[in-house]
């Protein structure tokens, strides 16, 4: 799966489609998270990001494109509701899809890391 949006997918369409190619699903519920901070926190929290990472965009980065403490293989970050973090701050917004989007392109030691961010 390449890109970030799936115009028209639900979370529950692109987790069975991950799943279905053998990759571990994190469901993240963005709908109540309106702030850069509280993504972050939500991000990190639904792919287990370790105690000793940081809660910025660097660090995002860093674990996105490590992942060394999950299983090896594709891991699939569902973002439903993006939509409330894209009207509340754009700005952070484009930024946390940005790095997610270059981590996408990014695998290391046999894990790939993909993004969906759907409207439900």
């Amino acid at each position: 799966m390449s890109g970030l949006e799936e115009p028209g997918v639900s979370a529950e369409q692109a987790a069975e489609d991950a799943r279905g190619r053998g990759a571990a699903v994190h469901v993240l519920d963005g709908s109540e998270l309106a702030s850069k901070r509280t993504a972050l926190d939500g991000i990190a929290a639904v792919l287990d990001f370790p105690e000793w990472s940081g809660r910025n965009l660097d660090a995002l980065y860093d674990c996105l494109t490590d992942l060394s403490w999950l299983p090896e293989g594709e891991h699939v970050l569902i973002w439903s509701g993006y939509q409330a973090l894209a009207d509340y701050d754009p700005k952070a917004y484009r930024k946390i899809s940005a790095v997610l989007e270059e981590a996408a392109q990014t695998s290391f030691c046999g894990r790939t890391f993909t993004a969906v961010l759907t409207r439900s």
